[in-house]
C-alpha cells in the first residue's frame, strides 16, 4: 500500500455492532496486513510487565482464536488468544483496531 492510498475497508463492517468471531477474524487479518493497529498505553504497560513485544501481539492476531464480542466501556471488544498469549482489541473505525490490553498466560 502506498502512502496516498486509503487503508482497506471491510465491506459492510460497522464497529458499533458486534461481529461474529469469523467476521472479526477476517477484519483483524486485514488490519494487521494494512498496519492500522494502534496500541493503547495500558496495552503497552501490560505487555512490558509480561515481557511481550509488538510482534507477539501481531502473531496472536494473525493466528489466534477469536472469542465472541463483549461490550466494555462503550465499545465491542474481541479477545484473541493462543496457548501462550491473550490480546483484546476494539475496532476504532472500519479501518483500524486498538490493542486494549495483552497478557502472557500463566
Amino acid at each position: 500500500m502506498t502512502s496516498d492510498q486509503d487503508p482497506p475497508k471491510a465491506e459492510g463492517f460497522d464497529p458499533d455492532v458486534p461481529q461474529k468471531p469469523a467476521d472479526a477474524r477476517r477484519f483483524i487479518s486485514g488490519i494487521v496486513t494494512s498496519g492500522q493497529l494502534i496500541f493503547s498505553r495500558h496495552a503497552r504497560e501490560e505487555m512490558a510487565k509480561d515481557g511481550m513485544v509488538e510482534q507477539d501481539v501481531i502473531n496472536v492476531l494473525r493466528a489466534g482464536a477469536v472469542d465472541p464480542a463483549e461490550m466494555e466501556k462503550g465499545s465491542w471488544r474481541y479477545r484473541v488468544h493462543t496457548s501462550r498469549f491473550c490480546v483484546v482489541v476494539a475496532f476504532d473505525a472500519a479501518t483500524a483496531a486498538v490493542v486494549v490490553t495483552a497478557w502472557r498466560k500463566r
